[in-house]
């Protein structure tokens, strides 16, 4: 029985992908480091900690993780101040379409969980979700399942009692990971993601809703 969903947010529930792309070719230009679309795409899904932690190990950068996690958040939430932002479409449709069911929304996200909470209370959902994960609260990021695990526990759930909606390869491995059956949604704006292990892909948050995910937990 289908008791909560839980969406990932970057890429999933907004399409800011590019907005993390551009601050972070502006923040690692700062550090010295030019990077483009491609190198970051590596990264999607990946918690702001571990990935920093990977570029400073890789590139010899001066800046220490909290400097660089201090930056990217105050970027961040300029450049969500300075975007009208709207939900990638038939995202508000299924939250509406799930809680009408009981169905509890939730959400786990790599992003700082300042940012997460910006973005939903921007949109007005923030009402709908009935817990919020970051995965900076989370001892490994993705594709590790820890953000989902924690995820499930604050729901009072199990695994098969819930779905994931996920845009990154890492996401997708966490999802698996789990235990949780995970559906895929291909965004061109996140890059080349390797959603194979979803157990299905959707490229249309608008073909989603409570019956279509109930169908895939039978």
């Amino acid at each position: 029985m289908l008791k909560a969903v839980i969406f990932d947010m970057d890429g999933v529930i907004i399409d800011s992908e590019p907005m993390h792309f551009k601050v972070d070719k502006k923040l690692l230009r700062m550090a010295g480091l030019e990077v483009d679309k491609n190198f970051l795409n590596r990264y999607v899904g990946v918690s702001n900690p571990e990935m920093f932690a990977d570029i400073r190990e890789k590139f010899n950068i001066s800046l220490s993780i909290n400097e660089l996690l201090d930056l990217k958040q105050k970027f961040l939430l300029e450049a969500l101040n300075e975007t009208k932002l709207t939900a990638i479409d038939g995202v508000e449709k299924l939250i509406l379409d799930l809680a009408s069911h009981d169905v509890l929304p939730a959400i786990a996200s790599s992003s700082p969980r300042i940012f997460i909470e910006a973005v939903i209370r921007k949109l007005k959902l923030e009402q709908y979700f009935k817990a919020v994960v970051s995965g900076e609260e989370v001892e490994k990021s993705k594709p590790a399942p820890d953000i989902f695990l924690k995820a499930v526990s604050l729901l009072d759930i199990k695994p098969d009692e819930c779905i994931v909606i996920e845009d990154s390869s890492a996401g997708v491995e966490a999802a698996s990971a789990a235990g949780i059956r995970c559906i895929g949604f291909s965004n061109p704006n996140s890059g080349s993601q390797d959603l194979s292990k979803a157990y299905v892909i959707v490229d249309d948050m608008q073909k989603l809703n409570y019956n279509f995910i109930c169908n895939i937990l039978r």
